[in-house]
């Protein structure tokens, strides 16, 4: 922890505006809540404090973690949230709380100012959900974010007009559904590290996205990295690394 958190939690002790128990959790890097353990630590070894998968957890459950995160690094978010559950959760927090309904994402607070280019491309429309959820991830995890849309290859040609954009990036994600070429493609054209994600889009032999898994797992475009089915999230924090690095290998 660095001096001055540190001073300033103890300050906030001795004029009664946190408990001791407060700290000590801070300073043990972990909070201990009724139904669950906050990493408060995490932010320290992996760069960007944990996030709140909201699938499974109750309104209440989502809100009591993020308000213990957003209490020890003042923003928070969480993914995965669906609209009843963002409603209930928004009436409860105080503050700035925003939802963007599309990647079922909802944040709490302001997020770290924006580094350095991922480039998200997605291949068809009804990819967009899980899209949206990679490029609004990537921009709540500090990254500036472009989002290429509908660029497929049933019309590879739109895709061309924006190789330029994709070469300039430190990492672009792929997403794509159906039979799941796109990364290739996009491996093949540019230099950046291209982070595929197989989408559950597509027909009845697709399989709810393992044909689009396969076909980018055994890629032929060298280097291309595969995340899970529909795990925009998991692509975003992937992504969030290989930029963060190099923009700190720039500023040195």
């Amino acid at each position: 922890m660095h001096r001055a958190r540190l001073e300033q939690l103890l300050g906030a002790v001795a004029r009664g505006d946190a408990l001791v128990s407060e700290v000590a959790d801070v300073l043990e890097g972990l909070a201990h809540l009724p139904h669950s353990t906050v990493d408060l630590g995490r932010g320290a070894r992996l760069g960007h404090a944990e996030v709140v998968y909201g699938e499974g957890k109750s309104a209440a459950e989502i809100t009591d973690v993020l308000q213990r995160l957003v209490a020890d690094a003042g923003f928070a978010f969480a993914t995965r949230v669906d609209a009843e559950k963002a409603a209930a959760v928004g009436a409860a927090l105080a503050g700035s709380v925003a939802y963007h309904p599309v990647a079922r994402v909802l944040q709490v607070g302001e997020p770290p100012p924006c580094v350095g280019l991922i480039v998200v491309v997605s291949a068809g429309t009804s990819d967009r959900a899980v899209a949206m959820e990679a490029a609004t991830v990537a921009r709540l995890l500090g990254n500036e974010v472009v989002l290429v849309q509908d660029v497929g290859v049933a019309g590879v040609h739109r895709l061309f007009a924006r190789l330029d954009e994709l070469a300039e990036a430190h990492a672009v994600i792929v997403v794509a559904g159906m039979d799941g070429a796109l990364p290739s493609v996009v491996g093949g054209l540019i230099a950046p590290p291209v982070i595929a994600v197989p989408t559950s889009v597509g027909y009845g032999s697709s399989f709810e996205g393992l044909a689009a898994l396969l076909a980018m797992l055994n890629s032929c475009a060298p280097g291309v990295t595969v995340v899970n089915i529909d795990n925009g999230f998991g692509a975003a924090f992937a992504a969030s690394r290989i930029n963060q690095a190099r923009c700190r290998r720039e500023a040195s």
